[in-house]
């Protein structure tokens, strides 16, 4: 069969591997693409995500610590995955720079809670492959 192994040039998989130790570019938003949007869809996908892996009736004071732990993860997940400043994620979340540096530091330590990492880690893989921010060699 002369198709058999033929594979089409513009898939992925047909282009060469790159060598190890290339500096990585650094990713960025989409210039179309506002940083308030961003961070909202960013705050949906993970009240999505905490609400799909729940198991019980929140409370009035549990729906506001749930808000606030969303919006927590959310603000650190843009920083970090997204490299969005601390003071355009204050801004479009409708808080201080300071408050965002907080919200940094209270998911970094949590991430010392093999789960509560998983989680982390799964909305910032799912982030990354929403805005097409794939870690590409940059070339000098």
């Amino acid at each position: 069969m002369p198709f058999e192994n033929q594979v089409e040039p513009s898939c992925p998989l047909s282009q060469p591997a790159m060598p190890a130790g290339l500096p990585l570019a650094p990713p960025q938003l989409p210039a179309t693409l506002p940083l308030k949007t961003a961070c909202r869809i960013v705050r949906q996908l993970t009240g999505e995500l905490v609400l799909l892996l729940g198991d019980r009736i929140m409370l009035r004071r549990d729906r506001r610590r749930f808000a606030c732990h969303v919006r927590q993860i959310s603000m650190y997940v843009c920083h970090v995955a997204l490299q969005i400043s601390q003071s355009d994620i204050g801004e479009a979340f409708g808080r201080d720079r300071t408050t965002v540096g907080h919200a940094c530091h209270v998911v970094e330590d949590r991430r010392d809670d093999p789960a509560f990492d998983d989680f982390v880690s799964t909305v910032e893989r799912l982030v990354t492959t929403i805005f097409g921010l794939v870690e590409v060699p940059a070339y000098d």
